[in-house]
């Protein structure tokens, strides 16, 4: 069975987005593979992994907000803001302390558009090098605020024995969960890190439609489970127009010749006789070809 379009794997604790993907190279015996929107080790849930020419959509994918269940832990600092890191700081704070409504308006402060910090154990990149490294060898580096963006925060549960809450966020592409974590407990007055961090939904991706490695691996000669579970570059971008291509200028298109064009400066489904083809992107009324299902 030829592979082109995006499987969604429900990730696991402990493994990396790069190492999910090592393993489905293995499983599905294809070296096209990537991902789009990185998890770290300690993150679950949803992972889009882009198989065959689907790597090209990734470009289309990594601008989309994002919706994550997150637990913060309180009275506690770590180096690295999550629970790998080496505890620095303690504080005898406790939850029970402060009224429901209260917690509530410190995480509704959040909501809207702000700059944030980014956290030091991070791969943004300063002067060629990911914060990370820095971090590491002890090295002071000027790190920019970025624009983020909250457009929902709500608190799922606390637990005022063990000091944490968890809270659901949809959140722009930039927002770093263990730097919001860390601004939300200061702002309740005390410190905090995250405990726990899964991701369920990246923009049309929901996590109801994702599985599991195992499950994959243990279906991966069966064609119907494949088919039901990949998505295709044509239905991926099913909510774009079509362009109907002749022969003669789909030929000029795949060749990588620039046809005129009347539509509006945008990306495109492009077919030829009732076949997807790829797509295509329109600019200034011209229309290039972009990304190709079978090449």
């Amino acid at each position: 069975m030829n592979l082109n379009g995006v499987i969604l794997i429900d990730k696991e604790k402990g493994i990396s987005s790069f190492g999910v993907i090592a393993k489905l190279r293995k499983i599905l015996g294809i070296k096209k593979i990537g991902h789009s929107g990185t998890l770290d080790p300690l993150a679950t849930g949803l992972l889009p992994i882009l198989i065959g020419n689907a790597t090209k959509t990734s470009k289309y994918l990594i601008e989309h907000d994002k919706v994550y269940i997150a637990k913060i832990k309180f009275g506690i600092k770590t180096k690295t803001a999550d629970e790998e890191g080496e505890v620095i700081s303690r504080d005898d704070f406790k939850l029970s302390k402060k009224s429901n409504r209260e917690i509530k308006e410190e995480f509704d402060s959040f909501l809207g558009k702000s700059k944030q910090l980014p956290p030091m154990y991070s791969a943004i990149k300063v002067d060629g090098r990911k914060l990370y490294e820095y971090a590491r060898e002890n090295k002071e580096v000027i790190v920019n605020k970025r624009d983020i963006e909250i457009f929902n925060i709500e608190i799922i549960k606390i637990n005022y024995e063990e000091n944490e809450i968890e809270f659901k966020v949809h959140c722009s592409k930039g927002t770093y969960i263990r730097s919001l974590c860390e601004d939300i407990a200061e702002k309740l007055g005390t410190c905090g890190y995250m405990k726990e961090l899964k991701r369920i939904n990246l923009d049309k991706f929901k996590i109801e439609d994702a599985i599991k490695i195992d499950e994959l691996e243990k279906n991966k000669d069966d064609e119907e489970f494949l088919k039901k579970h990949l998505i295709t570059i044509e239905n991926l971008f099913s909510d774009k127009e079509k362009i109907v291509l002749d022969n003669k200028k789909l030929k000029l298109f795949l060749n990588g010749v620039v046809i005129d064009n009347v539509l509006e400066n945008g990306l495109y489904r492009i077919y030829s006789d009732n076949i997807f083809i790829g797509t295509g992107v329109v600019l200034n009324n011209k229309l290039k070809r972009d990304i190709i299902e079978n090449e």
